[in-house]
């Protein structure tokens, strides 16, 4: 009898994990790495929302809460989705996770059963088809082209939706792409969706403040009211406030649901950091007039990348509309020779290329589920990215 689950043999651990780790390996040894594999914002938490931390420390908020969330935090969500998004909920149809990611996980565990089908745009996020296969269901994927800026169109979605079908993820801003869809888009999936009355959404909405030229952020459910009732409307404080190391997402839908996310949590975490939660209420009341002022840092390095990128022989990068990351095209790059004549045949080979000769790590498009492509976060120092660029402009010279 083998010790370790079934199951696992059906998941890999993250990608983007591994490359954050190898990098800091690498900068432990020595080696000059500049690390741009991590989904994480370079920015401090405010300090507005650490001190609110401090208190409730102070406060003696250091016992158990309701696995939900704290009625404060959940209220806090109620009146963030109505003021942002013009959505209406109450504070039962609001679940509180560590993290966005634990969040997703439990709602596909409550409701995936064997042979459900989850129809994932790629590029995806690395984890959710691997959280739909640990819940025993089946990701169906669907490759998103560069011409439709990696975004899955209605008769793309039409024709992945089968009897099977349980779920649809929409994430927007998209990791790994900063592709966000617009009303326009959404309304034509929706209609869509509309026809698949047993098909729920999962709107994964963890960069809505990082947009950028104009780009007005809406979510399927505010786009078609009539949808409200099968999608979770999932966000959290990791990207937008930099709160990654705090732990908090959370979600909105209906009650049925939200209960059966509760159930599995109430057998797993319980619920997150007490001290997480009362920064988070801070984060979502408190003031907000940071949220654009790095935005419009993260623009700058956007505009800096990509330009920089497009100067390198072998690539082509798009300008996204969110989020803090690129996704050029290496396709240039493939069949050429390094000088140290190996053979570059994948986006894999590539970014281990750049690690390897140049200490710049980045992620192979094809742990996002499309290649030949690499991911890029610019969520990092102005001299960083100057730095970086120069060495892939260098490497991609060097191949012949």
């Amino acid at each position: 009898m083998a010790f370790i689950a079934d199951r696992l043999s059906r998941i890999k651990p993250s990608p983007t994990i591994a490359v954050t780790t190898k990098a800091a390996e690498l900068k432990a040894a020595g080696v000059d790495v500049i690390g741009l594999g991590a989904g994480e914002p370079d920015f401090d938490t405010p300090d507005n929302i650490k001190e609110a931390a401090k208190a409730a420390i102070d406060a003696g908020k250091t016992k158990y809460t309701p696995v939900a969330g704290t009625p404060e935090l959940r209220k806090a969500i109620v009146e963030k989705f109505k003021r942002e998004n013009d959505l209406e909920y109450t504070i039962d149809e609001i679940t509180v996770g560590c993290g966005g990611k634990q969040t997703l996980f439990n709602a596909f565990f409550a409701t995936l059963n064997p042979g459900d089908e989850v129809v994932i745009p790629a590029p995806y996020w690395v984890s959710y088809p691997d959280m739909a296969l640990m819940a025993e269901g089946t990701p169906v994927i669907v490759e998103c082209q560069e011409e439709n800026d990696f975004k899955i169109t209605a008769s793309e979605l039409e024709a992945a939706i089968t009897p099977k079908t349980k779920w649809v993820v929409l994430n927007s801003p998209s990791n790994p792409t900063g592709a966000a869809y617009s009303r326009a888009e959404l309304r034509a999936l929706a209609d869509v969706l509309l026809k698949h009355e047993n098909v729920y959404i999962m709107s994964d909405d963890m960069y809505e403040h990082l947009v950028y030229d104009g780009f007005e952020f809406t979510t399927i459910a505010q786009v078609e009211p009539k949808l409200k009732d099968r999608t979770l409307t999932c966000n959290g404080v990791s990207k937008s406030y930099a709160m990654t190391g705090w732990r908090l997402g959370y979600a909105a839908g209906p009650v049925e649901l939200i209960k059966a996310i509760n159930k599995v949590q109430s057998q797993s975490s319980t619920h997150t950091s007490s001290i997480s939660q009362a920064a988070s209420v801070e984060a979502l009341n408190g003031t907000q007039d940071f949220l654009a002022e790095r935005a419009e840092v993260f623009k700058k390095r956007r505009d800096l990348v990509v330009a920089a990128l497009n100067e390198c022989e072998g690539l082509s990068c798009k300008t996204p509309e969110g989020a803090f990351y690129v996704y050029p095209s290496c396709a240039g790059a493939i069949g050429k020779t390094t000088p140290d004549g190996k053979k570059i045949e994948t986006d894999t080979d590539f970014v281990t290329y750049l690690l390897e000769a140049e200490g710049v790590a980045a992620v192979q498009g094809s742990a996002f589920g499309l290649a030949p492509y690499f991911r890029i976060s610019y969520a990092t120092s102005d001299d960083a990215l100057i730095e970086a660029c120069k060495r892939i402009k260098r490497a991609c010279a060097a191949l012949k």
